[in-house]
């Protein structure tokens, strides 16, 4: 993990362009700063999404990896039969878990609450 040396913000893995191509960085979300990344070092395998909490998905869209489990459940936006599904504490721990479930076809992401 390697931190800003401007403002001291983690710095995330990103394709930065120069002179018109492409090349892999660590750069900083809120300063700007970044710097190339060596052919030798290895690309986050964990990443988080926007939104109001962060959860953790494992794999990267970019070469289709996909290791949550699958059930049959149809989707309530394009009616697939078939999404990834996992259990998250969203409530106090004396509350039951809420499951999460990700369409394979749309990506349309809902939960249930048990």
């Amino acid at each position: 993990m390697r931190f800003c040396p401007k403002c001291g913000t983690k710095l995330r893995y990103r394709q930065v362009k120069t002179e018109g191509k492409s090349e892999p960085a660590l750069a900083c979300d809120k300063c700007g700063y970044w710097e190339p990344i060596a052919k030798s070092a290895t690309k986050p395998v964990l990443k988080e999404s926007e939104g109001e909490g962060v959860i953790k998905v494992v794999g990267d869209e970019e070469l289709e990896i996909k290791t949550m489990p699958t059930t049959t459940i149809e989707c309530p936006r394009c009616h697939n039969n078939e999404a990834y599904w996992w259990f998250l504490q969203t409530r106090g721990g004396d509350e039951p878990t809420t499951q999460f479930y990700r369409c394979t076809k749309c990506e349309y992401t809902w939960r249930l609450y048990a």
